[in-house]
């Protein structure tokens, strides 16, 4: 129940703060260029707050925190007094128009930059992109546990979100990939990924579909406790907090080699060999696994709980930072043009795109992270608002944006006809997105 009320809480700070600056964009832009603003309101619906300004702006915040909305002075919504008029906006330039229309993407543009720059700033805490096993083309290409990625296709990375980011794309396009690495003793080669080896995978799941398991994803083989039936582990006289060290004279690297191990050495019923570091002591014990009805042969043992520790932060000076943001924002820009374009091709699944449900969700999962998570995240979702406004949707800002230019080229206004016409089937488009949305939201959490 507290995810639950979390994920609506930081679902209603993240909109909150994204949907005003947008919507701020539109109003600066309009104020500046002389375009009266009737109302600025951030949520749709019935208002729980109103004020009128000295501006004659009224400003309000409504129920239904799902976007927000600037009213200009228009005739076309409504009488206008003769001394108004030039205040209006349909009655100023094409140009004029344009602009007002395109600042608030523009704005959502300039706090993705303002919000990653305070990233860097404040430090961004991840993984390092160091290989604790390869597997299938991974270790086909040559890669192995201890190697360090620098570059995936000639682009740098530092951290395995840079990492996994270069990586889908190049899976989803199932082209050989060239990834420069640092072996452990310090030498650096090229390998080459063959990418276009591999089967259907979820795009979420890319590492393991190549084969990459990072090294903090593994578990050390510590002995957390024992099950409740049976545990020859206990009955042996292991102890929780005791570390693996091998399993019939082969070394233990990390708990997902236990199982496999177990049942190799097991085969037949046999005893197995364990030998365990307990403090400073090395002790070592036989042990008669017991056969599980599905086969497999158990120690009755589980893992100790613990979380992968971030090991890298990405901290930079005010113009360091700055650079690093602008970076940042290119890279994330590409990715997220890259993912549209293929979701379009059908090269990508459509289940990438997210609905209210999953936006909650890693609001409230990235708060709990901590602040370098938390803007993180807002920064991609005002990059995401940003582009999805800009599609030449008719009722999104780059529906409007597409008439304009319209306007431009043939020197008179799009037709009556023609812009209610759009506005229909910008209804219809946008009503089947947020469905799909919804749709996508639903299966997650079913799954």
């Amino acid at each position: 129940m507290s995810d639950f009320f979390g994920s609506v809480w930081w679902l209603i700070v993240s909109l909150g703060i994204l949907v005003t600056f947008h919507e701020f964009g539109h109003f600066w832009v309009a104020r500046r260029l002389g375009v009266k603003v009737l109302r600025f309101s951030v949520g749709f619906g019935r208002p729980l707050w109103r004020r009128l300004g000295k501006d004659g702006t009224e400003y309000q915040v409504a129920a239904i925190p799902l976007g927000g909305y600037v009213k200009f002075l228009d005739e076309r919504e409504g009488e206008v007094a003769p001394a108004e008029r030039p205040q209006a906006f349909n009655t100023k330039p094409v140009g004029s128009r344009f602009l007002i229309v395109l600042a608030g993407p523009a704005f959502n543009l300039v706090l993705c930059l303002g919000l990653l720059w305070l990233m860097f700033l404040v430090g961004k805490s991840d993984y390092q992109p160091l290989l604790g096993k390869a597997e299938g083309v991974a270790a086909e290409a040559g890669l192995s546990a201890g190697d360090r990625l620098l570059a995936v296709d000639g682009e740098p990375v530092s951290t395995w979100t840079h990492a996994a980011m270069a990586l889908t794309a190049a899976a989803l396009d199932r082209e050989p990939t060239e990834v420069a690495v640092r072996r452990a003793n310090g030498n650096e080669l090229l390998l080459t990924l063959p990418l276009q080896q591999l089967g259907t995978f979820e795009e979420s799941r890319v590492l393991q579909a190549i084969g990459l398991v990072p090294k903090q994803w593994l578990l050390p083989a510590v002995v957390g406790g024992f099950g409740d039936g049976d545990s020859a582990a206990r009955d042996a006289g292991l102890q929780p907090g005791d570390t693996i060290l091998a399993i019939g004279g082969d070394p233990v690297r990390s708990w997902d080699e236990v199982a496999p191990l177990v049942q190799a050495h097991a085969e037949g019923g046999g005893t197995v060999a364990i030998e365990v570091r307990r403090g400073a002591d090395r002790l070592a014990y036989r042990l008669q696994p017991r056969q599980a009805g599905d086969g497999r042969w158990l120690l009755g043992i589980a893992p100790e709980a613990r979380s992968a520790e971030f090991d890298a932060v990405l901290r930079f000076g005010p113009l360091d930072a700055a650079v690093a943001s602008a970076r940042e924002t290119w890279r994330l820009t590409r990715a997220t043009l890259g993912m549209l374009g293929r979701m379009v091709t059908g090269v990508a699944s459509l289940k990438n795109i997210s609905g209210p449900i999953s936006i909650a969700q890693y609001a409230n999962d990235s708060a709990r992270i901590g602040l370098d998570w938390f803007l993180f995240f807002l920064a991609v979702l005002s990059l995401s608002l940003c582009i999805l406004n800009l599609l030449p949707i008719p009722i999104l800002d780059g529906g409007h944006l597409l008439y304009y230019l319209i306007e431009m080229i043939k020197g008179s206004p799009v037709s009556e006809r023609a812009l209610v016409a759009g506005q229909y089937v910008g209804l219809a488009m946008l009503a089947g997105l947020m469905g799909l949305a919804f749709y996508n939201d639903i299966l997650r959490l079913l799954s």
